[in-house]
């Protein structure tokens, strides 16, 4: 259940447009603080090692993206008790290939700071130069650039229109010049999208070209933040934990998982990048009105309609297989309205939960029949999942949990439900 961060059900009302992240509450109820919608942008950006993103300016800081603003000294109190300067000048996490944990770095003038767990490391601040030769002080903006995005892992350094692309392992600096690209006063990396926020707009680039496609600016307050007169936010409130339901859940291959609820899925890739919200068009184009069952199996996504299964590539963008979608009865040899679904890992079997009973459809057969079905102890259930740890069974705001698909399968007495709680969903209690 770790996997549910506590950001699930403040993002799941929130479609995206564009691959830039849900908008959020941001209102500032006291006047005397800095408010993140006045269109003054923000000197810089960074994830935390648990995936909350800080947005930093002057000498404050929002947390995440809704609630009001705070002192930077509240949350990394070296910052100004040190220093003295007042504000960040560029931040970014980057994942520490030796001790396999993340650190936060934050540049203030000639000076860095390495934080872990929100602590000031031993030994900084520093000298830029000591930790990253060759990168230049009074930085605009920073961002991380993990292998696979970028030729090698790397960091992004910005000032003026000059990129310094400071390679991690070999501690070089290739410098190049984005004289197309807007000077960024900070960068943020989401979900293997870059973005370089300038005032209150943002542009949306490549991290090797720094190529920008599209059309940009955008607005940040229409995207990363709930602003009067902007975006979609709407009057969106964070759902109490009893209110709390949804319609299908799966991890694939990758270890990444998706939730969907009505129109919208949120992904998460892992812990320390939180969830992300999206309409479910914006992946699987195709399926126009929700899911009621999704699985993963074999590199592929079943995502399960009234009687229809669409099964997507699960490449890095989701490619329906030629010839569907097809009825339940000729890709799964079931008939009937799927409430949930799952396969455990490293297993060939889908189970899949109808009403009340459970049935066992071998995935590696042709044609594909059931070779089980169980009475359950329960029905209306919304949705499973399979892990190493057991299967959690949902339905509403509880979840059951099972060690194994064979004690669901032969259980006769539903076990005590268990609530969903704001710690797994984020919802208010």
């Amino acid at each position: 259940m770790e996997l549910f961060t506590k950001t699930l059900f403040l993002c799941l009302a929130l479609a995206l447009t564009n691959g830039a992240p849900a908008h959020h509450d941001a209102a500032v109820d006291d006047a005397s603080l800095p408010d993140r919608c006045d269109g003054l942008g923000f000197d810089a950006i960074t994830p935390d090692e648990q995936g909350t993103t800080f947005f930093f300016r002057g000498s404050h800081l929002w947390e995440g993206f809704h609630g009001p603003a705070q002192l930077s000294n509240e949350s990394f109190q070296e910052l100004n008790d040190i220093h003295n300067i007042g504000h960040v000048d560029a931040a970014f996490r980057m994942h520490n290939i030796e001790h396999d944990h993340d650190h936060i770095y934050f540049f203030l003038d000639d000076k860095v700071f390495s934080y872990y767990d929100h602590n000031l490391e031993e030994g900084y601040p520093k000298e830029i130069q000591q930790d990253f030769p060759g990168v230049p002080s009074h930085l605009d903006a920073a961002v991380e650039c993990p292998k696979g995005e970028c030729m090698v892992d790397s960091v992004l350094f910005f000032k003026g229109q000059d990129v310094h692309v400071y390679d991690i392992v070999t501690k070089r600096v290739k410098t190049k010049t984005w004289s197309h690209l807007p000077v960024c006063t900070s960068a943020l990396r989401w979900l293997e999208h870059y973005y370089c926020f300038h005032g209150n707009n943002f542009t949306k680039f490549h991290p090797v070209s720094g190529e920008v496609s599209g059309v940009y600016p955008k607005d940040a307050r229409s995207y990363f933040m709930k602003c009067p007169n902007f975006g979609h936010g709407g009057d969106y409130k964070v759902l109490k934990c009893s209110d709390v339901k949804i319609d299908a859940i799966t991890t694939d291959d990758a270890g990444k998982s998706y939730f969907f609820a009505g129109p919208i899925y949120m992904r998460l890739d892992t812990r320390r990048d939180g969830l992300h919200a999206f309409p479910i068009t914006r992946s699987w184009t195709e399926v126009t009105n929700g899911v009621d069952a999704v699985f993963s199996y074999a590199d592929k996504i079943y995502l399960i309609k009234d009687d229809q299964v669409y099964i997507y590539k699960a490449a890095a963008h989701y490619t329906l297989i030629e010839g569907y979608p097809k009825t339940l009865k000729e890709e799964l040899g079931i008939e009937g309205h799927v409430d949930a679904a799952f396969v455990c890992p490293d297993d060939h079997t889908v189970h899949i939960i109808i009403g009340g009973t459970i049935r066992a459809v071998d995935l590696s057969a042709t044609p594909r029949v059931v070779i089980q079905e169980r009475p359950l102890p329960f029905s209306g259930i919304d949705a499973a999942l399979c892990s190493a740890e057991g299967i959690n069974v949902f339905k509403g705001a509880t979840y059951y949990h099972y060690e194994s698909p064979m004690t669901l399968a032969m259980s006769r007495i539903a076990p005590e439900p268990l609530n969903v709680t704001r710690a797994m969903m984020g919802c208010e209690e």
